[in-house]
């Protein structure tokens, strides 16, 4: 059979250039402002930082801005401190790279030491990685292989809560309820992952509940879905002990974390908890379970841990998974590149010596007890603030239209994005959330400042946040 005729001649081998029939469009002319980075935002460009410097960020020459939300509750003691620039500089100059399966370094070892050595709470390693939703998925994993050491591979299912946030990664984002972040993704997204309600007083407590019946009705949720999924099946129940910024700091009332933590023990039922955001001293306490009443099995870290200055999160692990692990295969099947990256370890391992040494977290403790003071004074009486709620300096304000019956105002009010909005306009950042309720409706602003902030300073951010509110509350009668 003859080969396939074609039209096109034969390439001459001598020819130094070849022509083709395609002509690339021509580029569009760049606007001023063009980036080739991707943002966040395709149509609203970021703010440039020019400068930061402990709680202020430079924008220009002539604008400067109180930081105060910690880029996302992430900047626990400020920015441009000299003590932890000068420990990342050194340790760049020593190693600045190796891979863990093979090597370890003195910045690693010593970080993991300062948050476990000596600790009550029965914590016996450390992994670090790069980010929360890579410390999330890491302890998604070590719990599942706890059950594959100990012959039990049925157990697959994973328990969360709604209105929680774990990550972006595929697996953190399966066990996170944060549904705008979601919508787009559900085709991908694990499905051995259900949810139970909220541990969130202020919207979901009945009126005639007392806290204890509320409790007890949360824990007999609780127990049904693992009733219902056959507790043989369940690898793990995963909460934020205080939830961050998708409904905005809500700690569980009292004895919630206790009702929980017997339910996991009566099934064998692992516990992970959460504190990416709100651990490491942003609510008080150097970790945020510890007013709780419990310890967990397993513990993802993050934020806090260190500041800003380098990207890391970790996993601390308790002695129970470490054991079965140990007498098992004696691994975990687990790794990343930059997992415990030296620069990164030892720019957190200043952190957490600097919190230590100052006294940061009892500051964080006091601190946060003025700005709760100086919130509830400015605007616990305004007519849309619904609930002030917080521990330590991790704070937020939820907005609603009715504070009677605690009804959200409509979403495309956006009334949190535009007290923050304002608020930037006059020079404090903070942090808004949308969704604060049900991942529909509900507005809140939240408030992370360093543990360093000076109560000047918050007064400053508290009348600023009042301002901003006064403003949006005098527009929204326009609608």
């Amino acid at each position: 059979m003859a080969p396939h005729s074609t039209s096109n001649p034969t390439p001459d081998p001598h020819a130094t250039t070849l022509s083709y029939d395609f002509h690339p469009p021509a580029p569009k002319p760049e606007s001023p402002h063009h980036s080739f980075l991707l943002h966040r935002s395709l149509l609203l460009p970021p703010d440039t930082v020019t400068h930061a410097s402990g709680t202020t960020l430079t924008l220009s020459p002539t604008r400067t801005i109180i930081d105060a939300c910690g880029g996302a509750a992430v900047s626990c003691i400020g920015h441009a401190n000299d003590e932890v620039l000068a420990a990342t500089i050194a340790q760049m100059r020593s190693v600045s790279y190796v891979h863990t399966g093979a090597y370890t370094t003195a910045a690693a070892e010593s970080l993991a030491s300062i948050i476990l050595n000596k600790n009550p709470y029965d914590l016996e390693k450390a992994l670090f990685v790069s980010s929360g939703s890579e410390a999330v998925d890491a302890a998604m994993k070590l719990a599942r292989q706890y059950f594959f050491e100990t012959g039990r591979p049925e157990r697959r299912n994973f328990v969360a809560r709604k209105q929680s946030y774990h990550g972006n990664t595929i697996g953190a984002m399966s066990l996170s309820s944060n549904l705008p972040r979601k919508v787009p993704y559900e085709p991908l997204l694990l499905t051995n992952v259900s949810h139970v309600s909220p541990a969130y007083a202020y919207q979901y407590q009945l009126a005639e509940e007392s806290e204890e019946q509320y409790v007890a009705r949360l824990a007999e949720e609780l127990d049904g879905e693992f009733r219902r999924l056959g507790p043989e099946s369940v690898i793990a129940f995963v909460a934020e002990p205080i939830v961050g910024a998708t409904s905005g700091c809500v700690p569980a009332p009292a004895g919630y974390f206790r009702a929980v933590r017997e339910i996991c023990d009566r099934y064998g039922i692992l516990l992970v908890l959460d504190e990416v955001m709100c651990g490491m001293g942003r609510s008080g306490s150097y970790f945020a379970f510890e007013q709780e009443g419990v310890v967990p099995d397993i513990l993802t870290i993050g934020k806090g841990l260190g500041g800003g200055y380098a990207p890391i999160a970790g996993v601390l692990v308790s002695r129970k998974v470490v054991d079965r692990l140990r007498d098992g295969t004696g691994m975990f099947n687990h790794g990343q590149t930059y997992q415990a990256h030296p620069l990164s370890c030892a720019s957190a391992l200043a952190v957490q010596k600097i919190i230590k040494r100052d006294g940061l977290v009892a500051r964080c403790r006091s601190m946060g007890q003025f700005l709760e003071g100086e919130l509830r004074e400015a605007l616990e009486g305004r007519k849309h603030v619904g609930n002030i709620r917080g521990r330590g300096l991790f704070w937020a304000v939820e907005f609603v239209q009715n504070k009677e019956t605690k009804r959200s105002f409509e979403p495309r009010l956006e009334f949190g994005h535009r007290v923050q909005k304002k608020a930037f306009d006059l020079g404090v950042a903070i942090y808004p959330g949308a969704g604060t309720v049900d991942g529909v409706r509900g507005d809140h602003v939240l408030i992370a400042p360093p543990y360093t902030i000076t109560e000047t300073e918050l007064r400053k951010i508290v009348e600023v946040v009042r301002e901003a509110y006064d403003v949006v509350e005098r527009s929204t009668m326009l609608y």
